[in-house]
C-alpha cells in the first residue's frame, strides 16, 4: 500500500500560498537526471547535447556529483526558499552561501544516514561550510552556463506558461481545484493536501503557507522540501514539458528576414539548439568572421545570448527571438 503524507492548511496558509520559478530547482533536478545515465524520452535531445559539455567541464566528479545522486535525498540547503516569483541564480547562490553552519551539517547528517557515509569532499564541507560553500557555488555557476543558461529562454517560457495557467485556474475555480489538478499523486480535501508515496509532512514541522515550484526536470512525481521556518516547497512537473525540446518551425522567418536580413535570420533559425560560432559557420556556409559579426549585432539587439562552455562560447536565442520567429511554446 502506498504511503500517504498529509499537510493541513489554515486560512492563513492558503492566503500565503504562492508560485515561484527557481533556477536551483532546475539545477538539482537536471543534474540528477544527467547522473542517472537514462535516455529520457522527453529530455533526450537536451541530454545528448549537454552530457559531453558536462564531461568536458569535469563536473561528473565534483561537488554537485557528491551532493546530488541519481536517486534519493538532496540536501535541502541547495533549494533556499525563493524570496520572489522569479529569483535569478545569483540571488539563490547568495542564499546558499549564507546558509547557517548548523543547517548545512543537519542536511549532511541526513545525507550520510541515507548513504551510510560521506566522502572526503563532503566531510570537509561538514567541518567548515564557510570555507567550502564558495567552491560549490562556483561549480553551480559553471554547470548553469554549460547545461541550462543556453536553454533558459525556452525552459522559462514553459514554466511561466504553467504559472499563468495555474493562476487563472485559481482565479476561476479556487485553491481546491488548483491543488487537486497539480499532479495525479496529489489531492485536496477538507483543508488538507495529501501526497502519495511521500514522507510525513506535519504542519507543526513546516512554515506557514505553501510555495509551488513548476519544474521542467522534476518527474515523474512532485518533490517536497520542508525546512522550518520557511514555507514548505512543492516542485511539480510543469505543463507542456513534453513539447519542450521538439523542433519548432520558424513561421515568420521570411518577414523577419525582410527586417534583419537573410544571414542574420538564417543564424536565428539555426539556433534551434545552442551552437558555437564555428558550428554555425559550418552549417550555414557563412564565414566564421561573418557569423561572429552577425551574432554580435543580434546579441546587441537582445535576440541572442552568449554562454561560455569550457573554451568555446555557445549562442542561444532569447525569448524575444523565439517570439519574433513565431516560435513560442
Amino acid at each position: 500500500m502506498a504511503t500517504l503524507a498529509e499537510l493541513a492548511f489554515s486560512a492563513d496558509d492558503l492566503a500565503q500560498m504562492r508560485f515561484a520559478v527557481s533556477p536551483m530547482w532546475e539545477v538539482g533536478t537536471s543534474f540528477k537526471l544527467l547522473g542517472s545515465h537514462l535516455d529520457h524520452p522527453v529530455h533526450r535531445r537536451w541530454l545528448r547535447q549537454v552530457r559531453p559539455r558536462v564531461t568536458a567541464a569535469r563536473l561528473e566528479r565534483g561537488w554537485l556529483a557528491e551532493l546530488i545522486g541519481p536517486g534519493g535525498y538532496v540536501p535541502d540547503f541547495l533549494n533556499p526558499a525563493p524570496t520572489g516569483p522569479a529569483p535569478d541564480l545569483a540571488g539563490e547562490l547568495a542564499a546558499i552561501l549564507a546558509t547557517p553552519t548548523g543547517r548545512v551539517r543537519h542536511d549532511l547528517d541526513r545525507l550520510a544516514y541515507r548513504r551510510g557515509a560521506l566522502g572526503p569532499r563532503l566531510r570537509a564541507l561538514y567541518a567548515d561550510p564557510r570555507a567550502h560553500l564558495p567552491a560549490l557555488a562556483e561549480e553551480v555557476e559553471t554547470y548553469w552556463e554549460v547545461a541550462l543558461a543556453p536553454y533558459w529562454a525556452r525552459i522559462r517560457a514553459v514554466l511561466d506558461a504553467d504559472v499563468f495557467h495555474r493562476a487563472r485556474q485559481f482565479a476561476e475555480h479556487g485553491a481546491g481545484r488548483l491543488l487537486n489538478e497539480l499532479h495525479l499523486s496529489m489531492s485536496w480535501d477538507d483543508s488538507t493536501l495529501r501526497l502519495t508515496r511521500r514522507r510525513a509532512l506535519p504542519r507543526e514541522a513546516a512554515g506557514a503557507g505553501l510555495l509551488l515550484v513548476p519544474s521542467a526536470f522534476t518527474g515523474p512525481g512532485p518533490l517536497t522540501r520542508v525546512t522550518p521556518p520557511e514555507p514548505p516547497q512543492l516542485a511539480y512537473p510543469a505543463r507542456g514539458v513534453g513539447t519542450l525540446w521538439r523542433p519548432r518551425p520558424a513561421a515568420r522567418s521570411g518577414a523577419v528576414a525582410a527586417v534583419l536580413g537573410r544571414s542574420r535570420t538564417l543564424l536565428l533559425t539555426e539556433l534551434e539548439a545552442p551552437a558555437s560560432t564555428t558550428e554555425l559557420a559550418r552549417r550555414t556556409g557563412l564565414s566564421p568572421s561573418g557569423v561572429s559579426q552577425y551574432l554580435t549585432a543580434l546579441r546587441d539587439a537582445g535576440l541572442v545570448s552568449a554562454h561560455r562552455a569550457g573554451r568555446s562560447v555557445l549562442y542561444a536565442r532569447t525569448a524575444v527571438a523565439e517570439s519574433l520567429l513565431g516560435d513560442g511554446p
